[in-house]
């Protein structure tokens, strides 16, 4: 699981990654922790997509006539994005939609960015979302990685959404008593010194995002 998602890290041309295993094995936790490995980006301030400061592909409209312009647009370094996909999020929370607070209070069209504008750049894989709503026509990038969850429990996924992921990763519960009573006291040592516990492990956390970067560079 952890190289799966490595991997997808180091070459998100490889299609994201479906995570299958038992409940309680740390599935939606150990994809949350990778965003700690993910290396910082520059993005243009308070740009809801995420826009490249120099390549038009990842660019959204306003930015890249702004750049096309010769504007000088000012930027920051962020955490490359980790964003939740929430069971039954609608249409408009996907792609975006209208914004009704500022057509009420303002009495003006505006887009209101849904999660994929929130994950462009979230690592990338290619494609542009679209979204025409009450006379809004808008296109932004959008760029990301598929990482997905489930337990084999609750039924099998259709092979329709298993095609859109280009890996698939197993994950079993730990049946060792000493791997489980190891994972028992990382635990209770995380909750007790939470400080303490993460400075225990920065040492080969900073190794692995050296090494990630390293071979995104031989890529």
């Amino acid at each position: 699981m952890k190289l799966a998602l490595q991997l997808n890290v180091i070459d998100p041309k490889i299609g994201g990654v479906m995570i299958m295993g038992d409940r309680g094995t740390g599935k939606s936790t150990t994809i949350r922790a990778i965003a700690d490995l993910l290396p910082e980006i520059e993005v243009i301030k308070d740009d809801p997509f995420n826009s490249h400061k120099s390549d038009l592909d990842l660019m959204g409209n306003e930015v890249k006539t702004a750049i096309q312009n010769g504007q000088t647009l000012e930027t920051e370094f962020i955490k490359i994005p980790m964003v939740d996909l929430p069971l039954g999020a609608t249409e408009d929370r996907v792609c975006g939609t209208i914004d009704i607070e500022k057509a009420l209070t303002e009495g003006v069209k505006a887009f209101e960015p849904g999660l994929l504008a929130k994950a462009n750049r979230d690592s990338a894989a290619s494609g542009w979302n679209t979204v025409e709503r009450e006379g809004i026509s808008i296109r932004h990038p959008a760029r990301f990685v598929l990482v997905g969850s489930g337990n084999p429990e609750e039924g099998e996924l259709r092979p329709q959404l298993l095609d859109r992921f280009g890996m698939h990763a197993e994950i079993r519960t730990v049946k060792d008593p000493i791997l489980r009573v190891k994972v028992v006291e990382e635990r209770t040592s995380f909750d007790q010194t939470p400080n303490v516990w993460l400075e225990n492990y920065e040492a080969q956390q900073q190794e692995l995002r050296d090494r990630i970067m390293d071979y995104e560079v031989i890529l």
